[in-house]
């Protein structure tokens, strides 16, 4: 028997006072060191003698850890199992255990000696370890439409106390119902170590309204909790209904290629579909598209496309191909005489309404009518014909040919009296040419829209008679014009000037006279209307006669 026995047995035969305190409780961290305060960390008792740490094994049994003397520095462990490499105290009397594991969660008893007095405080100790990994196992890769599909395993390893898991879909609790959510819970606990693994697999039935949305496994722990969340999972379903896309969209040209796109709303959507052309069926395997290549006007109508596995399941769209005819019965260079009569005819065919509009060298006009061909017919007409999708344009160049003809020949003076100006004026396409019978100087030519202007400027020394001639490969024209010397020609303008002279006194001479008979004549009118007899003698009216006379 050692000497710390021996002392306690003498104690308790002199009728020592012995106490044992009620149970205190100390959790330790898995893997940490577990610090066990004696009497609740409570300075020691006056006359203290020793400490002795002891723990009740498996079987009840006690089983002795150390033993610390008030004198001693140091403790002395006693305890034989794999506490005695563990085992230690401090300063304050606690105990001391490394590497805590679930093996540790028993009561360890602080057994304090004095000499008036022995107390034991026991203290029970609970080991906690959070989740060593929370993680989702056999994931699903789709889920099915009103099918139960298993999302997956979610599994929180390696914990004390268990942990706890639940489920989450766009953050909001799971709740199980037995038909679309199934939840299934299991717990494992590792025999070597003790500690739990808690494990919950999720069924669901999913609906097309899942389609993005985020699951989540949710494990909660005293010590930690996490959360682990799924990509969204695909929804597989079948297709209910398809569209048919035709593209271009409208208008839609003649020649144009035109696809046809068909589009199911399954998922994954089908890889092959029946495409209704012009009364055939044809299957297009590993795509959704048709295309019609340079469509003509006759493919207009309806197209249809199904799936390859339903084909009760279809859609239709019209298609309407625009297409637009233009033609004139006059193209390029067209060349007539004046006076001919000319037809025009236009003809269209279009897939809609039209508008008609002509232009002649770029102004707008009406649709033109030759009956008579004149020089001002000429020029450039275009015929513009558009729908609301298609526009053509067709055009001619209308010549109006002509021998000349003259249609003026002048003469006037120059600045200088001694030169005068001939001008000789003709119509006639093409440009014709001009030849006088006189020689010229400075000579000017214009010709502008099939009138032709010619002048010259002569210097006569003597009367003549000067003739202008017009030609083209259609003709000639002539005119003569007679040109007197300059003195001569000034002398007929001066008698021509007094001649008018006298013409112009002998007509208001004229003048005067028709008005004084006219006011005599109302005079003699406005006596006989009154009825009154004229007064006056025989000699008066001898002298108003005689003054009628002398005027």
């Amino acid at each position: 028997m050692d000497s710390a026995a021996f002392l306690l047995l003498a104690f308790v035969s002199a009728g020592t006072l012995f106490q044992a305190w009620g149970t205190e409780s100390v959790t330790a961290l898995y893997g940490d060191t577990i610090v066990i305060p004696c009497n609740g960390g409570a300075p020691a008792p006056a006359g203290l003698m020793f400490i002795k740490w002891k723990y009740e094994k498996d079987d009840g049994t006690p089983g002795d850890l150390l033993i610390k003397q008030a004198r001693s520095e140091q403790a002395t462990v006693q305890a034989t199992d794999s506490y005695a490499q563990r085992v230690s105290i401090d300063d304050k009397f606690n105990l001391l255990i490394t590497q805590a594991s679930l093996t540790d969660q028993k009561t360890f008893t602080c057994m304090v000696v004095s000499g008036t007095n022995l107390m034991e405080f026991p203290v029970s100790v609970v080991v906690h370890k959070k989740p060593s990994s929370v993680q989702i196992m056999d994931k699903s890769e789709v889920l099915q439409k009103d099918k139960p599909t298993t999302l997956g395993t979610c599994v929180a390893a390696d914990a004390n106390p268990a942990a706890t898991i639940t489920w989450k879909k766009n953050g909001k609790p799971l709740v199980a119902d037995g038909k679309a959510v199934v939840i299934t819970p299991s717990l494992k606990v590792d025999p070597a170590t003790g500690l739990s693994t808690t494990s919950s697999t999720l069924q669901y039935v999913a609906t097309k309204e899942d389609v993005g949305a985020v699951f989540a496994c949710v494990s909660t722990h005293e010590l930690d909790n996490q959360e682990t969340d799924l990509e969204p999972f695909p929804i597989h379903y079948p297709s209910e209904k398809v569209s048919l896309q035709i593209m271009p969209k409208a208008p839609i040209i003649e020649g144009d290629n035109v696809t046809l796109k068909c589009h199911a709303d399954g998922n994954p959507p089908p890889s092959s579909y029946f495409f209704h052309v012009q009364g055939q069926k044809m299957l297009v395997e590993n795509s959704d598209t048709y295309t019609l290549t340079a469509v003509s006007r006759e493919a207009g109508g309806e197209y249809k496309c199904s799936l390859a596995d339903n084909e009760k399941i279809e859609a239709s769209q019209n298609i309407v191909v625009s297409y637009l005819d233009l033609s004139l019965s006059l193209t390029g260079k067209v060349v007539r005489k004046v006076g001919d009569t000319l037809s025009l005819k236009m003809d269209k065919i279009a897939s809609g309404d039209v508008k008609v509009l002509w232009t002649k060298n770029g102004k707008t006009v009406t649709e033109p009518e030759f009956s008579k061909l004149t020089y001002a017919d000429a020029g450039v007409y275009v015929c513009e014909v558009s729908t609301s999708a298609l526009t053509r344009r067709e055009s001619f160049e209308l010549v109006v040919e002509g021998k000349p003809v003259i249609t003026s020949l002048s003469k006037h003076h120059a600045d200088n009296a001694e030169h005068k100006v001939l001008t000789c004026e003709a119509d006639g396409v093409p440009e014709p040419t001009f030849q006088w019978s006189v020689n010229s100087t400075n000579e000017e030519s214009f010709y502008i829209n099939g009138k032709a202007t010619h002048k010259i400027t002569v210097v006569p020394k003597v009367n003549l008679t000067v003739t202008c001639i017009v030609s083209n490969k259609l003709g000639e024209d002539f005119r003569t014009i007679n040109v007197s010397s300059g003195s001569q020609e000034d002398s007929e303008d001066q008698a021509k000037l007094i001649v008018g002279v006298v013409a112009g006194l002998l007509i208001a001479a004229a003048v005067v006279g028709l008005i004084y008979w006219l006011y005599m004549k109302n005079s003699r009118q406005g006596s006989w209307k009154t009825g009154e007899k004229e007064v006056g003698t025989s000699e008066e009216s001898k002298k108003l006669e005689e003054n009628n006379h002398t005027v």
